[in-house]
């Protein structure tokens, strides 16, 4: 009997720290580049090697954890094509989400998520709260489109952003994604699903204007390109 049960309790274990260190790399308790090792991160969640080594092997597979050269395991540091990628995908699966749930969303969520733009405007100049009120607004909309095949996907694209922090308190990108939520919202609630497709590409897209010259702002230009000067740093 004890050698049927004895596995349960070591899975059980994996996952959550599994769970538990992903949501630190989500909220930027552990941020990109920083070393890793299972001692420490045992350490910090409280929990044996065994599980972490088991959550560890799974975060690599998502890619939020990477071997690095001379530096062992970090917080992957998403490199100027990955983050092309990563916002690719954001706005194929975000523009799919929003048509899905131009359709299918509940007045409830749909009300919900109006609440939520609603009161946007008052935090543009609060980096954190205005950052969780954006993931509460995607996270909805995500769950309107009532698929859960996608919503998987989605919530792995959004593990992924995560190791890139927020722009919403630069440059006037909180008023400019203020008003491209409103367009989705106006779209959700006219139940136009090619409007909301379309507001919701048009926002991902801007996303990525607006990271890629953060990207050559902090980074800069890879030697190929055209006119640049070289990686700083």
């Amino acid at each position: 009997m004890n050698q049927m049960i004895g596995p349960e309790p070591a899975r059980d274990r994996g996952q959550e720290a599994y769970a538990r260190i992903r949501e630190a790399i989500r909220d930027g308790v552990l941020t990109p580049g920083l070393r890793l090792t299972e001692t420490d991160l045992a350490a910090s969640f409280g929990v044996s090697r065994t599980p972490v080594r088991q959550a560890i092997a799974r975060l690599e597979a998502e890619g939020l954890v990477t071997h690095e050269a001379r530096r062992g395991l970090v917080v992957t540091r998403p490199d100027h094509q990955q983050v092309v990628e990563l916002y690719v995908m954001r706005e194929v699966l975000e523009a799919a989400a929003s048509r899905l749930a131009a359709q299918h969303a509940s007045g409830t969520e749909i009300a919900a998520m109006g609440e939520i733009i609603a009161a946007e405007p008052a935090l543009f100049h609060d980096a954190r709260a205005l950052a969780e009120a954006n993931q509460r607004f995607h996270g909805l909309l995500y769950l309107a489109a009532h698929n859960r095949y996608l919503l998987r996907s989605l919530e792995q694209l959004s593990a992924n952003m995560a190791l890139l922090p927020s722009l919403l308190t630069i440059s006037g990108r909180a008023e400019e994604a203020h008003a491209e939520h409103l367009a989705i919202l106006a779209a959700l609630r006219a139940r136009d699903g090619d409007a909301a497709e379309a507001a919701s590409r048009l926002h991902a897209q801007a996303a990525q204007r607006h990271r890629l010259a953060w990207l050559m702002r902090t980074v800069g230009v890879p030697y190929a390109a055209p006119g640049g000067g070289g990686l700083e740093g």
